[in-house]
């Protein structure tokens, strides 16, 4: 089982989620998120990185342009589109994509199957919001959903609750955001830690 770390802003904190045992770190380039980084500070931090830690590039309905571009300048070597980007803008990149979906009343599982994509992130709807609100969604709808493929468990999981996350969906990974931040942007490096042992505990 593997995790990612997303909303990475700064070295110390990208460091620390290496060393607690992290699989992957997030980034993200959506300008509205207050947990945004440029290009040139997440290469910065992506370069410090050891080979098997996977920096993955968040994007929200962005030109593939500009996502090929940071690929090239950054070093990202996964992306992940959060937004509502059609099976044809997932696909044909250098990198694996993982296919982010919003959780919200309307949500049909079978809309996974018309994506090709290495995984899809189930994350909580909340209107306006395109990831790291805190909120979960029913955790059955990501049971049902690994019909179609790799499921990343997303949206309100914290240390306390990511043991009980992983024992009933036993996703492809789980994926914490604000559930182990001090502040927007800012890691607890003490709740990363946390979250990492209850995650991997509860997936052996």
């Amino acid at each position: 089982m593997r995790i990612k770390i997303c909303g990475i802003t700064n070295r110390e904190d990208a460091h620390a989620a290496v060393d607690a045992g992290a699989d992957a770190l997030g980034f993200i380039f959506v300008p509205a998120s207050k947990r945004y980084l440029s290009r040139d500070a997440a290469a910065s931090i992506i370069a410090g990185l050891p080979p098997f830690v996977i920096p993955v590039g968040v994007f929200v309905n962005e030109r593939r342009k500009l996502i090929l571009e940071t690929i090239r300048r950054t070093g990202i070597r996964c992306l992940q589109l959060h937004g509502e980007e059609t099976p044809e803008e997932t696909a044909d990149y250098p990198v694996p994509v993982i296919k982010g979906f919003r959780v919200g009343p309307q949500f049909m599982s079978r809309a996974l199957s018309s994506y090709r994509t290495g995984a899809y992130l189930l994350d909580a709807y909340v209107e306006g919001k395109y990831g790291g609100t805190g909120k979960r969604f029913d955790w059955n709808i990501a049971v049902a959903a690994k019909e179609y493929g790799r499921v990343i468990l997303s949206g309100g999981l914290t240390p306390d609750n990511v043991g009980e996350a992983v024992r009933f969906v036993q996703p492809y990974a789980v994926d914490v955001s604000s559930g182990v931040e001090a502040a927007p942007g800012i890691k607890d490096h003490v709740q990363v830690e946390r979250f990492i042992r209850a995650a991997r505990g509860a997936g052996e």
